[in-house]
């Protein structure tokens, strides 16, 4: 019988070395018993080694995690920057910082750029004068934006006309800064007429150093008319709708105002207007038209009598209006622009002709103006401007007031 010794007391076997040979086999008879973790026994630098490697690791994972969100946050940083500035740019009076190239080179620096302003559908003084169905460009914004630019902005100004006129303030205040700007910067303004320009469109351009026509544009409309106001006799009824308003005159009501004050209900269509009345109203008139035919008289070099008796208040074809000396030619676009960077003193080859662009959806949601400063709402989407301001008669073509003064 073999017998079995006490693993209490039996010597112990020799651990192995890491680096030896296969390990031993126990005696027959000993149940082996589960050897405790073995770790290398590497010379005295490996467990530095090993710690400073996790060490560094961990270092370079965390530091490239930072710089990565330092990276993006940059760009985060530089794309709401540069939105904000343009929010600011949109929300004062503006600079040229973000353009749209109408037509040329979109590499272009300022120096070769003319800068171009659109002056579209009804001219309104402000952006508070009311809502038009139609595009609308308020006066005396453009005129801040002229003000509001330097001689190295750009290589001067083109005003792209397209309006049936407008207010009298509104296309003065524009005509105005014209003036100034060119008086200020020593740069030209050139004016191409792009279908219409009529009555305040007309006043706004007459000061520029060039106009120029499209082809089948029409011009002039040098006069000024204040109304409606309408006279209804023996009404017995009125009548309408959302759409339209309608008036039986076939006598027994009529309708009259209380006021305090000479004139106060000057306009009333229940009565007549007294002959007071429309002398003072057409002293004003005169007053108006007079300035208008003088601003035109000037900047055109055209006789004040020839205004007032041969041009009168029509509206001419490109042809007549080159005859009458409203403008100086006409030209398609691209003529016409290429001419516009001569006269700006630039090779048509390597300029360009720019305007402001509309705010982006990206500015819009962080605080820009839903409007291009100047214009209604995205004046780009509206309908092109035509020479009907209201539906029915009379059609002006300039007046003084809101566009619900006149339309109703």
């Amino acid at each position: 019988m073999t017998s079995t010794p006490d693993p209490s007391t039996a010597p112990a076997a020799p651990r192995p070395h890491a680096d030896s040979g296969p390990r031993p086999q126990p005696p027959a008879g000993i149940v082996p018993q589960p050897a405790p973790p073995v770790f290398a026994a590497a010379p005295s630098e490996r467990p530095f080694r090993r710690g400073f490697g996790l060490g560094a690791g961990a270092g370079l994972g965390l530091g490239g995690m930072l710089l990565v969100l330092s990276v993006i946050g940059s760009i985060i940083s530089a794309l709401v920057f540069g939105a904000l500035t343009s929010v600011a740019a949109q929300s004062s009076t503006p600079r040229i910082a973000a353009l749209e190239t109408v037509w040329g080179a979109d590499t272009a620096p300022a120096a070769q750029t003319v800068l171009a302003i659109p002056i579209v559908g009804v001219i309104q003084a402000e952006s508070e004068d009311g809502f038009a169905l139609t595009a609308s460009t308020y006066g005396y914004e453009i005129a801040r934006t002229l003000d509001g630019l330097k001689a190295e902005d750009a290589a001067g100004v083109a005003l792209l006309m397209d309006t049936p006129g407008g207010t009298i303030n509104g296309s003065r205040a524009i005509a105005d800064a014209v003036e100034r700007y060119q008086s200020r910067t020593g740069k030209k303004v050139a004016a191409f007429v792009m279908g219409l320009s009529a009555s305040g469109g007309m006043y706004a351009m007459a000061g520029a150093d060039r106009i120029i026509a499209d082809h089948g544009s029409l011009i002039g409309s040098i006069g000024v008319i204040f109304g409606p106001f309408v006279r209804y006799r023996d009404v017995v009824a009125t009548s309408g709708n959302l759409l339209e308003s309608g008036v039986t005159t076939t006598g027994g009501i009529t309708q009259e105002y209380l006021t305090q004050g000479k004139g106060k209900d000057f306009g009333d269509p229940f009565r007549d207007m007294s002959a007071e009345e429309r002398r003072i109203m057409t002293a004003g008139m005169a007053n108006e038209y007079a300035a208008f035919v003088s601003w035109v008289s000037k900047a055109r070099g055209i006789p004040e009598q020839t205004i007032r008796d041969d041009i009168g208040a029509y509206i001419y074809d490109g042809n007549t209006a080159i005859a009458k000396k409203l403008i100086d030619a006409q030209l398609g676009p691209d003529e016409a622009f290429r001419d516009i960077a001569q006269l700006m003193g630039l090779d048509p080859n390597t300029a360009r002709l720019a305007k402001r662009r509309a705010p982006s959806a990206w500015e819009e949601w962080l605080g820009a103006s839903a409007r291009l400063y100047g214009y209604q709402r995205q004046v780009q989407d509206a309908p092109r401007a035509t020479s009907v301001i209201c539906q029915g008669a009379p059609q002006p073509l300039l007046w003084h007031g809101t566009v619900a003064g006149v339309c109703g």
